[in-house]
């Protein structure tokens, strides 16, 4: 067992010193003062953070609703909310890009285009990202006694003043851990860009698709490059995961980025 498992930990280990020994910091600086990867950089950076308020935004109710409530089709809601984690990626991207063909969406982007466009970024990051929030917070509720939550009520308070006052107080380090993995996993999404957004530089470059453009024109230091900048922010995610102690991981399964 030791013997596997260090092979693992020595594979993991020696992919990250190929990357840094293959690169340099002169690449890296060069590559940082590329214009295009700049713009990739700050488009991560704001699709990023929008995606994660929004998935907070969504997963708070939802994940208190399935922690909470017993109702008819509570289960299928269950699996429903599973999807995004278990579909590949770009099948994601794919379903988006079929849905924005459809007459409804297709009035919508007459007046507010997306599909190909830098809100269509945030939307396949959201779709992905909210999975793992959710998912997260479902769980932070779930370790929440639930007593405490009916001493308020039975001292006056309404539910939403309960909930509000004293579930979500409790719940902060898994809010906390579940915006870390929706930024990560929304910094790391690639097949539903790729197939609903495109790959157009400075329009709807971010930091994966700027990898996949320097490989295709056979720039490798460069996507090495970027590549060592998302590693580090992955790392520094995790780390901030870990500091604000996992609430709510157990269940939610890895965070991918692909």
């Amino acid at each position: 067992m030791a013997v596997l498992g260090g092979t693992y930990v020595v594979l993991l280990v020696a992919m990250v010193a190929a990357d840094l020994f293959y690169t340099t910091p002169g690449h890296l600086w060069r590559a940082l003062g590329s214009p295009e990867i700049r713009y990739a950089i700050r488009l991560s950076l704001l699709s990023c953070t929008l995606t994660t308020l929004l998935s907070l935004w969504v997963a708070v109710p939802i994940g208190y609703l399935m922690s909470r409530f017993d109702f008819p089709g509570r289960s299928l809601l269950d699996a429903l909310l599973d999807i995004p984690i278990v579909l590949p990626p770009l099948v994601i991207g794919l379903s988006l890009l079929i849905l924005f063909q459809t007459p409804p969406f297709r009035a919508l982007e007459r007046v507010f285009p997306v599909t190909y466009a830098v809100p269509s970024v945030i939307l396949a990051q959201f779709m992905v990202a909210c999975a793992f929030a959710v998912r997260t917070l479902r769980n932070t509720f779930a370790q929440i006694n639930p007593r405490q939550e009916q001493v308020a009520l039975t001292l006056g308070c309404s539910r939403s003043q309960a909930f509000w006052r004293v579930v979500l107080p409790s719940a902060k380090s898994g809010v906390l851990t579940a915006a870390t993995l929706a930024w990560a996993r929304a910094l790391g999404e690639f097949g539903p860009i790729l197939v609903f957004s495109g790959a157009t530089r400075l329009k709807t470059e971010v930091l994966p698709t700027t990898v996949f453009l320097e490989l295709s024109v056979g720039r490798l230091e460069a996507a090495v490059a970027v590549s060592l900048l998302m590693m580090a922010s992955a790392v520094v995610a995790l780390l901030l995961v870990r500091a604000w102690g996992g609430s709510g991981l157990r269940g939610v399964g890895s965070v991918r980025f692909e």
